[in-house]
């Protein structure tokens, strides 16, 4: 602050609401062990940069929660389907 007060915060990921109807747009992906949101972003998209796209359509805070755990089902937006899916400047 300007009189030299520190302020604390924290650094907050903002999920776009997930589509109504539960994942018309989206296909499911089950986690293999070793997997990462950027080796899945390349798998999908042809760009490993492309990973917030599959973390925006689960509920995650943190992307490594998306392979965390093998066997887990998750949701992979599909190509120009999954609202939300423009520029995030990211």
């Amino acid at each position: 602050m300007p009189d030299g007060t520190e302020v604390r915060y924290t650094r907050r990921r903002l999920l776009p609401p997930l589509p109504a109807g539960g994942g018309e747009d989206t296909a499911v992906h089950t986690v293999s062990g070793g997997e990462r949101p950027d080796q899945l972003a390349q798998r999908y998209f042809g760009d490993p940069s492309q990973w917030w796209r599959i973390a925006d359509a689960n509920p995650v805070l943190d992307p490594r929660e998306l392979t965390a755990e093998p066997g887990q089902e998750i949701d992979v937006p599909l190509p120009g389907g999954f609202p939300g899916g423009g520029a995030h400047g990211r």
